[in-house]
């Protein structure tokens, strides 16, 4: 008992070593505990984590220039997913710590390249460093970065759907819910769902999962299933201009997925929840009730299944 509860402790230890960004220190904790208790599954887990980071914080030094620093360790973060679906996982509080981690060490380079503001205007800079904010749990920092953001990159899915998942970690359902609709329809593959923490937005991914939708073609049903699953129920007007770009993509996608059908995959599900879009848009105005009978008929012939959930 007593070995047990020592491994514990060093176990703890480890995690605060992770939060202070000292992977080496937090290695050199979980080490001592196997030798405790060396069938200890969740140390075997953690160190194997550690060791992967410590690798790949190896790399840093291949790069001079401190922006890389940081890009390559939001890179990782994204492989190192594919690391633990071979391991099995992720475990908490594991994930919690390796996440500060990444998220802290990557900030402290992106904060040398900020310097005294010169860089503030950069798009990209700022999107990365409201995700380390937000990946660090300092939710009001992350929210000044990821609206900078914003206002350069309305249309992109990575910005969109960061926001929107701060949102819902600052438990504003409605902002989070209209941003995640947004970000589904300007650019579902640039969603990346495994770096979303909203429990609102895991949720739907597992319900559409489940249902055998797979890799890219699960964000494209996402902002589907989200409307039938009452998820995205936070609608916007459409100006003018956008309506009209709205319809200009769908005649675009109708003829796409007319002429090539090797796209249908992606393209069906982007014309179906372009065609929700246009009927959300239809109900709000009180639109000719056969424009809403047109646009239901049109779903019917793409998706019966669909249609008969959304009547």
């Amino acid at each position: 008992m007593d070995g047990e509860k020592s491994a514990a402790a060093l176990l703890q230890e480890a995690w605060e070593h992770l939060k202070s960004c000292d992977a080496n220190a937090a290695r050199l904790s979980l080490e001592d505990a196997l030798k405790i208790d060396y069938g200890h599954t969740e140390v075997v887990y953690a160190l194997k984590c550690v060791n992967w980071w410590l690798e790949r914080v190896r790399k840093l030094g291949d790069f001079e220039d401190t922006y890389d620093k940081g890009g390559y360790l939001l890179l990782q973060w994204r492989q190192f997913f594919t690391f633990l679906d071979r391991l099995g996982g992720p475990r908490e509080p594991c994930m919690y710590a390796i996440r500060r981690f990444v998220f802290s060490s990557a900030l402290s380079w992106f904060q040398d390249v900020l310097g005294d503001g010169v860089n503030q205007h950069d798009p990209a800079l700022l999107l990365q460093v409201g995700q380390c904010y937000k990946g660090v749990g300092n939710y009001d920092l992350a929210l000044n970065y990821l609206l900078q953001a914003f206002k350069f990159r309305r249309e992109d899915g990575e910005t969109l759907s960061e926001l929107a998942d701060l949102y819902a970690l600052l438990e504003d359902a409605r902002k989070a819910k209209l941003f995640f609709r947004e970000a589904f329809f300007a650019d579902p593959q640039g969603v990346d769902m495994r770096s979303m923490e909203s429990e609102m937005i895991l949720a739907l991914r597992d319900r559409v999962r489940e249902m055998g939708y797979q890799d890219g073609e699960l964000a494209e049903w996402m902002p589907i299933y989200g409307r039938i699953f009452g998820v995205f129920t936070v609608q916007r007007g459409l100006k003018p201009v956008e309506l009209g770009r709205l319809k200009q993509s769908i005649f675009s996608l109708e003829n796409e997925i007319r002429n090539r059908a090797e796209n249908a995959a992606r393209n069906r599900p982007r014309l179906i929840n372009r065609y929700l879009w246009l009927l959300d848009h239809y109900e709000k105005v009180r639109a000719d009730p056969a424009l809403i009978e047109e646009t239901m008929l049109k779903i019917k012939i793409i998706d019966p299944a669909i249609h008969e959930r959304i009547r």
